[in-house]
This record gives C-alpha cells, sequence and structure tokens, in this order.
C-alpha cells in the first residue's frame, strides 16, 4: 500500500462516565452484508437520533435474487457504521410525474429545511427533482415540477444532475449542480421552490461532477470528484477540493489553481491507495457526537466489481457494485484529507463516537438520568417523536465528563419571547448557548453579577426558531475557549457560531439543557471532544539514486539510427553521470527524436497505445529489482486537443500504466485544450471470460505547469501478486502532489519507459529519467 499506512487512530480521551454500547471499530465497506451497493450517499442525523443514508437507484438486493433495482434507497443506523434497510424513497409502480419513461433516480442529496426532510435527485435524463418527507423515510411529497429542467439552462453548460444544498449563515439557501465538465451554483428561493438571481459557474474540469459545499473555520469548500465513477475496478474516481471566501467563489485548490482554470486540479481529498478499492467518491459529510467529521462515499471492491447483466425497467443495465464506506475526514493545515492522507480504509479502524456519558433521545419516555427543575416532561408526537417538553424548566444529566468536551441537542423555541440553552456545567459556573428567538440571536453567557459574560452573534431574520435545529457546545480546557454553532442538520452550514474564554472549567461537569418560555429538547449527547488529527501521513520519498537505471540525456546515438543525434545503446563515457545502457524501442524508432543541449526531444505522434490500437512507439529500458521510484522533468510544448507525453511502466501493449502531461478537450467548450496531467491504466480484467484488455478511466492530477516533474511509486504487493504505482507531479520540482493508485498484475515486470503520441503538432522534451531506491 502507497499511501505508507493509515495515520494512527486517535479515539476520543477516556471517560469513565462513557457508556459501551456503541461499536468501537468498524471495518469497509458499512454496508457488507446489507445490501449489494450504496452508490453516492447522503447521509443527516434524523431527528429521531438516528442517521440516514439515502442512494441512487441501483439493485441493492440482486445477491439475493430479487431482479430490477430499488429507486432512492434509505438506510438508517445508531452508530454511523452499523446499518439497516429502511426503504426507499420511490416504489416503481408510482413514479413522479416530472420523469421521463426512461428516467432513472441518481445522486441524491438530503437537508432539513423549514422542519421537514428536503431530498433533491438528479434524473439520469437530465433535471433536478425534489420531495419533501416529515420523517427521515416519508412519508414523500414529490413536487410537480422540476427544481432545474432537463436541458441545460442559460448560464451553465453542463448535465442537470448531481445536485447539492447549502445553507450560508446568512440564511441564503443555494443549489450546487453539474457533471461532466461544469458545477454551477445559484440561489434558491425559501423552501427551495426555484432558482432566483444570477447563476455562476464555479468550477470546471474533465468529468467533474458530484459537488459538495462546507464551511469551515470560515472558509467555503467545494468537494468535488472528478474522473470515471463506474468502470469497474478500472474506475479513476478521486474526491479534490477548492475553497474559497465566498459560496459563490472563486475556490481554488491547494496549489491557488481557480477551479475554472481550463487545466488539471490538486487539491486530493481522497484517492484510491491500492487496498482493495478503486474509485473512491461521490460523497457526503458528516459530524459524529464527539466533532469528528466523517465522509461518507463509495468504492469499487476490485476483486467483485460488478454486476451481471441488471434486468430493469429501462432494460438490461450493466452496473458497477459501489457499496457504502466511511472513513476519517481530517482538517490538517486548512485543508481537508480523508484519514490523513492514506486513503479509503479496509482494516478495523476507530469508530464514530455516537455513544458516550450522556446521549439520550428520550426514547423510552423518561426522565431516568436526569435531574428535572421546573415544569418538564416528555412528549411525544407524531413526526417529532418523544422529546423533552420544557415550560420554563432545565434538565441536567446525572452523568459528568471531564477534559476538552462537545454537548449537543436538538432545540426547538415554541414561545416567540423565549429562548432554549444548551448547558455545561451548574449554577453560576455554567455556561450556556442560548438560542433566543426574542433577541434574535445565538448567545454565550456564564456568570451572574459584576463576573458574568457573554459573546453575541446575530441569526438571520429568517431563522426557523420554532423548527427543530442542532446546537452544539464545545469547552477547549488548555485554551478555556467555549465555542457555540447552532444549524438545521449539522451539515457543516451553521447559522451562528460564537466563542467565548472564560477562566478555569476544567472539571468534570454535568449537561443541561433549560428554557426561558416553552421550548423543546431532544438529542442531547455530552461526550470527550475528538482530537484532531494535526499531520498527515508520509508520502513517498525517494531513497538513493539508481545510476543503471537512469539517464540525463547528454549523449550518444538513437537505437537502430546510426549517426544520428539521440539516445545510446552503448556504455556511457566517463564523467557523463550515467551508467546505463539498454534503451530498446517497440515500434521504434520513432521520426523526430534527437539530444538537445542535454534533453531528449521527441515530437507527439500520430499514434495510440489504446486497446487494439498499438501504434504508438515506446521507449523502454529494464526496471530495477524491489520497490522504486521513477521520475522525469518534462515540457509539452503547443496547444491542442488529444496530444500526451510523459512515463509509462510498460509490461507489453495490454498490460501498463502511463502517467503523462496530457492536452485533453472539455465535453461541453469543442476546441478547448485543457492541460491535464493524466494517469491510466492498460491490463486484463480478471473478471472477463476469458480475459480480455481493459482501459481504464483516467485519474487526473494538479495542474501541470510550463515544465512538469512526473513521478511514480512502484512497490510489488507479493501478497496479492500485483504492483501497486502511485503518482505524483510538481510544477517546481519540489512540492509534489500525491495522487491515487493504479494496480498490475505481477505475472511480468514492467520497463521503465517514455511515450510522445496521440496527435502530432507537439514536442515533448524529457530532461532526464531518474530512478530511485523507495525505502
Amino acid at each position: 500500500m502507497l499511501a505508507a499506512g493509515l495515520a494512527p487512530v486517535l479515539p476520543a480521551a477516556a471517560d469513565d462516565g462513557g457508556s459501551a454500547a456503541a461499536p468501537t471499530t468498524y471495518t469497509n465497506p458499512v454496508t457488507a452484508g446489507v445490501t449489494d451497493t450504496f452508490p453516492d450517499p447522503a447521509v443527516i442525523r434524523g431527528k429521531d437520533g438516528a442517521w440516514y443514508a439515502y442512494g441512487t437507484q441501483n439493485p441493492v438486493f440482486n445477491s439475493q435474487g430479487e431482479p430490477g433495482e430499488r429507486i432512492l434507497p434509505i438506510l438508517r443506523s445508531t452508530d454511523l457504521v452499523t446499518w439497516e434497510y429502511a426503504g426507499e424513497v420511490i416504489q416503481p409502480d408510482d413514479v413522479p410525474a416530472t420523469w421521463r419513461d426512461n428516467s432513472r433516480a441518481w445522486a441524491p442529496d438530503i437537508r432539513y429545511v423549514d422542519g421537514e426532510y428536503l431530498l433533491t435527485y438528479g434524473l439520469s435524463t437530465g433535471g433536478l427533482a425534489v420531495a419533501t418527507a416529515p420523517t427521515p423515510t416519508g412519508p414523500w411529497e414529490h413536487r410537480d415540477e422540476l427544481l432545474v429542467p432537463s436541458a441545460p439552462i442559460d448560464g451553465c453548460p453542463t448535465g442537470n444532475i448531481d445536485q447539492a444544498l447549502f445553507t450560508d449563515d446568512d440564511g441564503t439557501l443555494y443549489l450546487y449542480w453539474g457533471s461532466y465538465d461544469v458545477v454551477c451554483v445559484s440561489e434558491l428561493t425559501p423552501g427551495a421552490h426555484e432558482l432566483t438571481g444570477p447563476v455562476t459557474q464555479v468550477a470546471q474540469g474533465r468529468r467533474m461532477e458530484g459537488a459538495y459545499v462546507v464551511r469551515h473555520d470560515d472558509l467555503y469548500y467545494l468537494m468535488y470528484s472528478d474522473a470515471g465513477c463506474c468502470e469497474g475496478a478500472y474506475s479513476g474516481y478521486t474526491v479534490k477540493v477548492g475553497r474559497g471566501e465566498s459560496p459563490r467563489g472563486p475556490f481554488l485548490d491547494d496549489d491557488g489553481t481557480d477551479l475554472m482554470a481550463e487545466s488539471g486540479k490538486g487539491g486530493y481529498v481522497l484517492t484510491s491507495n491500492g487496498d482493495g478499492f478503486a474509485g473512491p467518491g461521490h460523497h457526503s459529510v458528516v459530524t459524529d457526537l464527539a466533532g469528528q467529521d466523517w465522509m461518507a462515499y463509495h468504492a469499487i471492491p476490485e476483486a467483485d466489481p460488478d454486476f451481471p447483466p441488471v434486468e430493469t425497467r429501462n432494460g438490461v443495465l450493466n452496473l458497477t457494485k459501489r457499496p457504502l464506506m466511511i472513513d476519517r475526514l481530517d482538517w490538517i493545515d486548512g485543508w481537508p484529507v480523508v484519514n490523513a492522507g492514506a486513503g479509503p480504509s479496509s482494516s478495523p479502524q476507530a469508530a464514530p463516537v455516537t455513544d458516550g456519558a450522556v446521549a439520550t433521545t428520550f426514547a423510552d419516555g423518561s426522565l431516568a438520568g436526569w435531574r428535572a427543575d421546573g415544569d418538564v416532561v416528555v412528549d411525544d408526537e407524531p413526526d417529532a417523536g418523544p422529546h423533552a417538553a420544557l415550560d420554563g424548566g432545565s434538565l441536567t444529566s446525572r452523568e459528568r465528563a471531564g477534559g476538552d468536551l462537545r454537548a449537543q441537542a436538538d432545540l426547538r423555541v415554541t414561545d416567540a419571547g423565549g429562548a432554549a440553552g444548551l448547558a455545561l456545567g451548574t449554577g453560576s459556573g455554567s455556561v450556556t448557548a442560548w438560542v433566543d428567538r426574542a433577541a434574535g440571536q445565538l448567545r454565550l453567557e456564564t456568570g451572574r453579577g459584576p463576573k458574568a459574560q457573554r459573546a453575541v452573534v446575530a441569526l438571520p431574520d429568517s431563522f426557523p426558531y420554532e423548527d427543530w435545529n442542532v446546537v452544539t457546545l464545545d469547552r477547549e480546557v488548555r485554551s478555556g475557549t467555549y465555542t457555540a454553532t447552532v444549524s438545521a442538520d449539522n451539515l457543516k452550514e451553521p447559522l451562528g457560531t460564537v466563542a467565548l474564554t472564560v477562566r478555569g472549567g476544567a472539571g468534570r461537569v454535568p449537561v443541561g439543557v433549560a428554557a426561558r418560555g416553552t421550548a423543546d429538547a431532544d438529542n442531547v449527547s455530552l461526550v470527550p471532544a475528538a482530537r484532531p488529527v494535526t499531520e498527515r501521513v508520509p508520502d513517498p520519498e525517494p531513497g538513493a539514486l539508481l545510476p543503471e537505471h537512469s539517464d540525463e540525456f547528454d549523449g550518444g546515438v538513437v537505437p537502430g539510427l546510426t549517426g544520428l543525434p539521440g539516445l545510446t545503446a552503448l556504455p556511457r563515457t566517463s564523467g557523463s553521470g550515467d551508467a546505463g545502457t539498454g534503451w530498446s524501442w517497440v515500434r521504434g524508432p520513432a521520426a523526430g527524436v534527437r539530444l538537445d543541449d542535454g534533453a531528449l526531444t521527441w515530437p507527439t505522434q500520430n499514434a495510440e497505445l489504446y486497446l487494439g490500437t498499438n501504434t504508438a512507439s515506446v521507449l523502454t529500458r529494464e526496471a530495477p529489482e524491489g520497490d522504486y521510484l521513477v521520475e522525469t522533468k518534462l515540457d509539452l510544448d503547443g496547444v491542442g486537443v488529444n496530444r500526451q507525453a510523459g512515463l509509462v511502466l510498460y509490461a507489453n501493449d495490454d498490460q501498463f500504466v502511463k502517467l503523462v502531461h496530457s492536452q485533453l478537450g472539455l465535453l461541453r467548450k469543442p476546441g478547448s485544450a485543457a492541460q491535464m496531467v493524466e494517469f491510466t491504466k492498460e491490463a486484463a480484467r480478471p473478471t472477463s471470460t476469458p480475459p480480455a484488455a481493459a482501459y481504464s478511466a483516467p485519474m487526473f492530477g494538479a495542474a501541470p505547469g510550463e515544465t512538469t516533474w512526473l513521478r511514480l511509486a512502484v512497490h510489488r504487493d507479493a501478497a496479492n501478486d500485483e504492483y501497486e504505482v502511485r503518482m505524483a507531479s510538481s510544477t517546481d520540482g519540489e512540492t509534489w502532489r500525491w495522487g491515487g493508485v493504479w494496480t498490475l498484475p505481477d505475472d511480468r515486470a514492467p520497463r521503465i519507459g517514455l511515450v510522445s503520441m496521440n496527435t502530432a503538432g507537439a514536442t515533448a522534451t524529457f530532461d532526464y529519467v531518474r530512478t530511485y531506491a523507495l525505502p
């Protein structure tokens, strides 16, 4: 595994008042034994205290002999890792009137808006639809009009699918959508009934889709997936990110590249790692009770990637299995990354925190475990379920916890002049986060009289006090900082955030809820706060240079072209810096190859290296034994479409990995030339009978420069009879952006190689090929 292993598991600090009811570990995929597949997952915590996941229409019970598909399947969990099937949004004999005859429902997004669950989804025939329900499982009411029509709208040349909502802290509701190759954003009217105002293009890229926006530390992060989602074990899906200061962008990746640039993008959040899952992507983000973020996504099991042909209402479909995965989402140096950069987990991991000293849903209808002061009862409503109803009263937990803490509760203010509060501690030493309807604010306060402290932030005029809202209250002991947030659904889109520094307060404290006037409380928890991971796992680093497998291109002749400037097939003279021989051609020598000023110059060929069309020349030399890293420095001039040059690890025409600077067109902009770093493979598809070569969807690297450095790190995984090959690129030779992993069978050792191909008209200049031992 070329991601240097998963980062050490860092569970929250132990607390002897906690509960052991929830699992302490989990293993991906978390839907194993529940459903065969669960693509494009959207996850939310319901107001009943359970988590719900919604997926794309798919044959979720195919292995059990069930024909056809479930339309927008729903899963339920009380711990984020143990799931059960909970129904579907749509029945096949009752599809909405907005559908065409051959429509399928793709990529749902779920939010809690105006006191109800609002689910949007895309139609395979184009267009975005909306359904609402009072509970996470329905009953669903389907709107009569599409939110976005099937055809592209003015200002947004994209496929109208893959949408997600986001609410800013001024209460403005936004819709992001688009697939292949542009992402757009527009404001929505209240309740998400229609677009309003201008449409803004915020991102574009080859096969870009699945945008999902969160706010973190006052910046907006647009995460998305690019490359191919659904080519089985050959899927190149990757999650990336750009960040900005406005929900309309501009969003920049970690190299400062605008997501609207006609180039590749960096900002890797989640890539394949050679650990058994391909194409991880199309995600959502959820936060556990300790404040740790998690990414829910799908990935493809390489050992069993495809369904047999599936009979559906749309005919026979060939579909890829994409089960639900979940992994820790860390924030390191201001950027999100899964498992500190290690990628998808396949071994046991520390589970999300979903239980603790206090984790009360009042489901048993009692106030056991609480001290009540004043008028407090457990009420039960058809849609809201059991909850604490307070009339000027308060509840304080009997259990306490110490250290860094997170308290959380769902609160709603039913009195027009009232307030609902979430507290840590008791008496004058308590710190309370008040959602104050009368004052229109989120307020933190502690103490009385001259020692009183408070911090306030105004809430939007449209703030839905009468609906359930999630309030969190964090205590950090070292700094004495208390931080409160309020949001509709705790999906990293807070409507208010406020902080207060309080001296002391390191002891064990209870959690409490309180009301001024009438208010309701539910899903109250108190757990040790998550310990953030602050360092990435190390990326591959080159060891000793291996001169016999390297070349500085500073003299010699091309094999087969005696007397012309070019490459040597003979030993170098002393002092040249090279000790290697052994360059050889596949379908060569290529025309125009020469040495100029210590660099190999090679015009791009009108030739391919693709399945049955193998006409391109490949210049190869023997690779070392053991693990190694190969690097080249490359200039690719000219501006055109379908030109590429770079590194290849070549076993034969049907078994190779290729990393190139590539000039590619954008689907929605004919004639455009996007500068990309493209990472692909070709190998026999083991599930085909007889085995036949298959060409992967690409993975895309960070934007190339006028000069681009490329690296391939190669690790032989003897236990799985394969080579794991990880890519990286750089625009300065010092800062490297490491991407995903392709695997190749190890039945034949690949050779190090170069290519310059696809379409004539550009010239590739290779400054060197250097091979290093990989420690």
